[in-house]
């Protein structure tokens, strides 16, 4: 009897989603929320850090072109070094020097912002911090808001402990700054407050660079996003919703109108915006939130994009419309292989993430000791390499969110990443590749052999059941009368955008204004929060920031705003969701 060949090693693919929509007023200018600048100096460096300090690790990191404008805009302004020059307020008053003669709205912004975290991880392993919640929370009980007893030194405190709370772990153990800090822990200066000031324009300026050079040196893979991060699928085409929600409500309106051709527009200003910064187009591309149809599909591939990742319950919806007759395989044979979706004219190639995976990492392992999380961890990745019976490589697809799941995790993650890139780099049955990596060799007959020795098996997808990463239907962003009421208002303001163009009422400096305004309000996350299924307190920020789009669409096409857009469209819940704040959501229900 011959011994029984060792399986093929298994092939992981780990890919980082980044995103944050445009959160600037395009008419002032002014930053109407934080989240873009604190992720960066949490979430974008410790990230980055974890590459730079495990070179054997390979990984994929996705920027939505809008982040990186955004990241590139807060870099600038501290360029300039002038604190008037700061378009983010709370950003602006960690800098401002005398902070006993700020306005009331000033106080008031500092109050309703420098407690925004999850507290479990972000505010109660800090005394000093915990102390200035409880003074807070006793001036203001019993429905009393007195900030006339909340002194200068106490914002000063406040402003330094938010930023504090929101530095990346690699920073606190680096930087001998941040360690005095938070060592003093009180009574800081003005010349604390301006070392801080400038400590963050240092990370943020210094990210786009590491990040390039570790793609450079061909450790990771960076790759793009339609630029505005759009839902492609519906921009082009409302009835894809049905594919899987058939019974779903929808619009008022029957369709996004010249739908097709603001899909192209993200398309190729996400291939410009990463030739400017890193030199090339992108190989491949996350459609925003893994949105996907065959049309939208085809026209990525059309557009040049070689591959293209969605969730798992896309590729066992669209399996099933593919061979309506036939059940599906066993979930192993049929995930672990890439994907050809084509026409007679174009093609592009499809990764499907392993949901359960990938969500033990965006949900689970927070709740868990990080050795026992990545034992875990490695232990369903060697259940799949070691019950793999094809001599083929199979391709684990891990796809998350690379910034929201760190806040729930102790010190940031950075133990779970530490030992996870360890493990997986070390592991003698495991390599850690890129998608580009698996597409380099396929050949005519569907199979890679490069210089690795790898095969890897890609099948052919003749129909793609339309759907997003989250439970596989568009469900977050269509469907629901909050949902459907923010399409129609988009519609609407595309229909007055289309009249004013052909109007020739604007010249062509004003139209270009416009129309960055329009794939502003183009974006998923406005459609994302809205519902009941989100906490009042984010759907109230994010519903208010889609109607100031809308209403500033107006204004650049120099027309009355509409008086619906003085109503809030969606208030959320009062129930405080406590998996992810909603930032997030499951591959499956």
């Amino acid at each position: 009897m011959n011994k029984q060949s060792k399986p093929a090693k298994l092939l992981i693919n780990l890919y980082w989603h980044m995103h944050q929509p445009d959160y600037r007023d395009s008419i002032t200018g002014e930053y109407v929320l934080p989240w873009t600048y604190l992720h960066a100096i949490k979430d974008y460096s410790d990230m980055v850090y974890h590459l730079e300090a495990n070179p054997k690790a390979r990984v994929s990191f996705n920027f939505v072109p809008i982040l990186l404008d955004q990241i590139e805009d807060y870099a600038t302004q501290f360029k300039v070094g002038k604190i008037t020059s700061i378009k983010d307020p709370i950003l602006r008053l960690l800098g401002t020097p005398d902070l006993w003669v700020i306005t009331p709205e000033e106080c008031t912004l500092i109050k309703d912002s420098c407690f925004k975290s999850y507290h479990e991880k972000m505010l109660k392993p800090f005394p000093a911090y915990v102390r200035l919640y409880e003074m807070f929370q006793f001036l203001t009980r019993d429905g009393n808001d007195d900030l006339s007893y909340l002194s200068g030194q106490y914002l000063a405190d406040l402003l330094v402990w938010y930023h504090l709370a929101w530095m990346g772990e690699s920073v606190r153990q680096n930087s001998v700054l941040v360690q005095n800090l938070m060592t003093k822990g009180k009574q800081f200066t003005n010349e604390d407050r301006q070392a801080l000031f400038h400590k963050v324009g240092e990370l943020i300026t210094d990210l786009i660079p590491r990040y390039k050079a570790l793609a450079e040196s061909g450790q990771i893979e960076l790759t793009s996003t339609p630029y505005h991060h759009p839902i492609l699928p519906l921009l082009l085409d409302f009835n894809a919703t049905k594919d899987a929600m058939p019974y779903a409500p929808m619009p008022a309106n029957s369709h996004y109108v010249g739908g097709e051709a603001r899909a192209i527009t993200h398309l190729q200003d996400a291939q410009n915006s990463h030739q400017r910064r890193f030199g090339h187009n992108p190989i491949g591309m996350w459609p925003s939130e893994g949105a996907v149809s065959r049309q939208c599909l085809l026209l990525m591939g059309q557009q040049g994009v070689k591959w293209a990742a969605s969730g798992e319950g896309v590729l066992a919806n669209s399996l099933l419309k593919s061979n309506a007759m036939k059940p599906l395989d066993a979930r192993s044979d049929y995930l672990y292989k890439a994907y050809r979706v084509s026409d007679d004219d174009h093609s592009i190639v499809c990764f499907f993430r392993d949901d359960k995976l990938s969500d033990k990492i965006g949900f689970e392992y927070q709740k868990i000791h990080s050795t026992e999380a990545v034992a875990d961890f490695i232990r369903h990745l060697e259940h799949i390499q070691s019950n793999h019976a094809h001599p083929e490589n199979p391709v684990v697809s891990i796809i998350l969110d690379g910034e929201n799941a760190w806040e729930y995790y102790p010190y940031n993650g950075h133990y779970f990443l530490t030992e996870l890139y360890q493990a997986l780099a070390n592991h003698p049955d495991i390599d850690m590749v890129t998608p580009s990596q698996v597409l380099q060799a396929i050949d005519s007959n569907n199979k890679i052999d490069n210089k690795n020795g790898y095969q890897v098996y890609c099948g052919n997808l003749p129909q793609i059941a339309a759907g997003s990463w989250v439970y596989g239907t568009f469900s977050t962003w269509i469907g629901s009368h909050e949902k459907n009421r923010g399409w129609d208002l988009l519609c609407e303001a595309k229909l007055a955008f289309d009249q004013v163009i052909q109007s020739g009422a604007l010249n062509l400096a004003e139209q270009a204004q416009a129309e960055t305004q329009l794939a502003v309000c183009e974006g998923s996350d406005w459609f994302w929060w809205m519902g009941d299924v989100n906490a009042a307190q984010s759907v109230t920020s994010f519903d208010a920031l889609y109607r100031r789009n809308l209403s500033n669409l107006y204004r650049l096409l120099k027309l009355p705003i509409p008086k619906t857009l003085s109503q809030p469209i969606s208030i959320g819940s009062k129930t405080e969701f406590s998996e992810n704040a909603g930032t997030m959501r499951r591959g499956a229900a």
